[in-house]
């Protein structure tokens, strides 16, 4: 029954987080400016606009992040982090050391492999 709960409350955890888009969304709002959505599109210069909405929609749905609309022609909308969507930083900031440590791990691996190819000798 323990470990159904822990099971749980993992996948709530990361159903908030998880996506290709949604940590980075997060480290650049953050930073702790405002961002209005074609600045968030220009610092994920490979995201759809779709995608992007739908992110932008599930993190304001968990109340991570706030969107302001601005009564104004054009319109004016910025997405912000909310104090509950900043208690994610420490998460985030373990999560990019590792994936540091990883990618590194990953490149290691890959360059020793390269080596093997090219000098049979070493295999």
């Amino acid at each position: 029954m323990e470990d159904k709960s822990a099971s749980c409350q993992f996948v709530a955890a990361l159903d908030s987080i998880v996506g290709k888009w949604k940590p980075i969304i997060l480290y650049h709002l953050l930073q702790g400016e405002p961002l209005r959505f074609n600045e968030l599109r220009r610092l994920l210069p490979h995201v759809t606009q779709r995608m992007l909405t739908l992110h932008l929609r599930e993190l304001e749905e968990e109340e991570i992040i706030t969107r302001v609309v601005y009564p104004q022609v054009p319109p004016k909308v910025e997405y912000s982090i909310t104090e509950y969507g900043k208690s994610l930083a420490p998460v985030l900031e373990v999560l990019h050391r590792w994936g540091t440590v990883h990618v590194e791990r990953k490149q290691l691996k890959q360059s020793q492999s390269d080596e093997i190819e090219a000098d049979p000798s070493q295999g």
